[in-house]
């Protein structure tokens, strides 16, 4: 009997043991099925009924919905939009952010110099996006700066409406977003620029290696690393960038600056088609999950 009872005691405290990770991680795993896993699925189940919230007894209709919004040319108006938006602007980013990480790690220049243009570089990244947009509207507005500017210069003929043409509207948010984010890029590589082991640079040197040859074949390589996760995690950011848009042109005029971010709300909270704009915020999930994907799989072969 006294045998029996010391291996249930021994089996239990085995099972015990082998819980104990579970438990640990028991109260992140709750978090993450409330916060994340039970929206999403509350989505993804709004995307395949009819017009959901608004209507009391929402009837299935399976992939009907899918096939709207694929079939909708202003979806792929805005897949065109996010697009340009987002790849001009993580292209731009890089180079900004690099050329001015290799001008503040510069010896060339003095410290006190350095200094300023730090301050000024990262000013940008100072601003929330409320007062960006406010900012640059004024900025850009038919009696603005900007149109001042290039009046005085004798550029253009008339006074330029750059978020209310449908030709400049979408160029003028992509250069305010360019202008937001570089100061991120700056920094991180300024980081890596002076992490980058100085004997590196003096082999170079040695062997022959022009300025040129050291920042290709030192420098991007060293680098390399730092770039790809920011570009990637850039990629997914800015394809997802609501706040900008909406403030400054509202995904207008006409549909010149839509994207998948701005057309959703619009169907949710402007046309109340809440079933639609699941079906849009389920297709942009899966989107950013091959996003998601290649970051992962960067960050574990850095591993």
């Amino acid at each position: 009997m006294t045998t029996l009872h010391s291996s249930r005691r021994t089996a239990l405290a085995r099972g015990y043991r082998r819980t104990e990770p579970y438990r640990f991680l028991s109260p992140t795993i709750i978090l993450m099925l409330v916060l994340m896993a039970l929206p999403i699925g509350l989505v993804v189940s709004y995307s395949i009924y009819d017009n959901v919230i608004t209507n009391r007894n929402p009837s299935l209709v399976g992939l009907e919905n899918y096939i709207k919004i694929l079939s909708d040319p202003t979806f792929t108006i805005a897949i065109g939009n996010t697009v340009f938006f987002t790849v001009g602007s993580v292209a731009v980013h890089l180079v900004l952010g690099l050329g001015f990480a290799m001008l503040l790690n510069s010896p060339l220049i003095s410290a006190w110099v350095r200094g300023i243009f730090r301050v000024i570089f990262i000013l940008p990244w100072l601003f929330t996006v409320a007062i960006i947009a406010v900012l640059w509207r004024m900025l850009l507005s038919p009696n603005g700066v900007i149109n001042y500017l290039l009046v005085t210069l004798g550029l253009p003929a008339q006074q330029l409406e750059w978020l209310s043409d449908p030709q400049l509207a979408l160029w003028a948010v992509t250069f305010i977003n360019i202008w937001a984010g570089y100061p991120f890029f700056m920094i991180s590589l300024l980081a890596g620029l002076q992490g980058i082991p100085a004997d590196l640079y003096e082999a170079a040197t040695v062997d022959g290696a022009s300025p040129w040859q050291r920042f290709i074949h030192v420098t991007l390589p060293q680098l390399r690393p730092i770039i790809i996760s920011m570009m990637l995690l850039d990629l997914i950011w800015t394809s997802q960038q609501f706040a900008l848009i909406w403030m400054t042109t509202g995904g207008g005029p006409i549909t010149a600056t839509e994207m998948l971010s701005t057309y959703t709300y619009k169907l949710a909270f402007s046309r109340y088609e809440f079933a639609l704009a699941s079906t849009s915020a389920v297709l942009i999930l899966a989107m950013s999950m091959v996003l998601a994907y290649f970051y992962a799989r960067h960050q574990k072969a850095r591993d």
